[in-house]
């Protein structure tokens, strides 16, 4: 392994051991990321890329070696897919963070996988313009992550999911070669769609060094947003139902269970949660949908009276703080659970049809193992993340099993193991139930050819 580091330094001309890192505290943050999981034995080396020709550099040099590369951003992941395993070398991509170019006419954007996702929002509001994909960690977590997972978040309801906003990329092969894929033109049908393929795998295919992606105007007006409180999941994934197929899509609709709700009072206050939702809010469950664009205060008037029939108590946001009051009960779960001790963040997907059983589902399970499962969802769109908060640095046997059975569930409803977070190790054992043997070894067969020698995140996805 010093023979490694020592040609990996060799490529890079890193004279002064900055690009290649080996020092004990770069080596374990790798290990880790925001799933709770840190990857057994640990890398021998951390390689912060600067750009494609350090990518490619790095990538001749482990294949030449036969040494496993961990494709890694900004490391906040959630199912260990760019945790450093033992015996790897760890290619960083968070330096390459460029935005090169906007064009407004054409409505795209070319960046670098550094890129985090806030940021690309950040520079191109100015324009009147902004990149859809919004998941939770916008603020911290990188394009070139989002590409690698398919990353959605609370607006792909009606925006969709990061592999609609991806119009092209720029990839080096697990040999070094740099090929680019896609176009940018709107419509685009050469050869097969290798793009597509490529947003979700999870750094097996190839590095993802560029990317343009799609953007779309910011919409015009104030956005809409109510909440409203119901006795039970069922009544309130019906509400959601209702909401998201009215003409009048909404650009977000986040259903918390009572478990959630609580927990989320426990860490804002009670008075807090009284001021912003009303009384009504203990042992309920919250329904928070808001609409965007032309129309946004007259679809969520009209959603009123039908989310009161099924049995809400409805609250409409009259100014931008009050909204701002109600997005903060959903912004809040995550930092309410992590206030608990550790969190196991899970990621679910049914059909909206099946959204309620899969609650119940979650309950259930959750009394067969002795565990408290809080629950967020983002409604619209049928995608759950059920929550487990453990003490320790491991999550403890009970709670993976009460997840095995979670993942079973969700396959029995005719959903899918995970929703946005992607495969990484964490679920990996449980794919072929999902996708059967002969679908399992196409895909397997697809990675052998981007991958011959099999040193691309080993171990990882499928």
């Amino acid at each position: 392994m010093d023979t490694v580091v020592a040609a990996l330094r060799s490529a890079l001309d890193d004279q002064d051991g900055t690009v290649v890192l080996t020092d004990p505290a770069a080596l374990d943050a790798a290990r880790t990321d925001k799933s709770g999981w840190t990857a057994p034995g640990g890398p021998v080396a951390v390689v912060e890329a600067r750009t494609v020709e350090h990518v490619q550099a790095v990538l001749r040099t482990c294949s030449a070696f036969g040494v496993p590369v961990v494709p890694r951003g900004a490391g906040t992941g959630l199912a260990g897919g760019a945790n450093g395993t033992g015996g790897s070398v760890v290619l960083s991509v968070a330096r390459m963070d460029r935005i090169l170019g906007v064009s407004t006419q054409d409505e795209y954007a070319v960046v670098e996988p550094g890129v985090l996702n806030g940021d690309l929002n950040a520079a191109v509001a100015e324009f009147g313009l902004r990149f859809a994909p919004d998941p939770a960690s916008a603020a911290i977590s990188s394009v070139g992550g989002n590409i690698a997972t398919n990353a959605g978040g609370l607006r792909c309801v009606k925006y969709g999911v990061t592999r609609e906003a991806v119009l092209g990329l720029d990839v080096v092969l697990a040999d070094g070669r740099l090929v680019s894929t896609g176009h940018r033109t709107v419509k685009g049908v050469t050869g097969l769609d290798l793009t597509a393929l490529l947003v979700g795998s999870e750094g097996t295919l190839g590095v993802i060094v560029g990317a343009t992606v799609r953007l779309v105007p910011v919409p015009v007006g104030e956005p809409a947003t109510l909440a409203a409180v119901y006795p039970d999941v069922e009544s309130a994934a019906w509400a959601a139902a209702l909401v998201v197929t009215d003409v009048a899509r909404p650009s977000t609709v986040e259903l918390l269970d009572a478990a959630a709700l609580e927990g989320i009072a426990a860490y804002l206050g009670p008075q807090a949660m009284t001021e912003t939702v009303g009384s009504t809010a203990a042992g309920g469950v919250f329904l928070l949908v808001e609409w965007d664009g032309p129309g946004a205060a007259e679809a969520a008037l009209g959603a009123v009276p039908g989310l009161q029939r099924v049995g809400g108590t409805v609250r409409l946001a009259g100014s931008a703080a009050e909204r701002d009051r109600l997005l903060t009960i959903r912004r809040s779960f995550h930092p309410a659970m992590e206030a608990r001790g550790r969190v196991l963040i899970e990621d679910v997907a049914v059909p909206r049809s099946r959204l309620a059983e899969m609650f119940t589902r979650i309950e259930t399970i959750g009394r067969e193992h002795g565990v408290t499962i809080p629950t967020v969802a983002h409604a619209g769109d049928g995608n759950l993340h059920p929550n487990f908060v453990f003490d320790g640095d491991e999550v403890p046997q009970h709670v993976w099993d009460a997840a095995d059975a979670l993942f079973r569930a969700a396959i029995e409803l005719g959903g899918t193991l995970t929703g946005e977070h992607g495969v990484g190790v964490l679920k990996r054992r449980w794919i072929g139930d999902e996708l059967g043997d002969d679908v399992l070894e196409l895909q397997r067969g697809i990675r052998k050819v981007f991958d011959p020698t099999g040193i691309l995140n080993p171990g990882k996805a499928f």
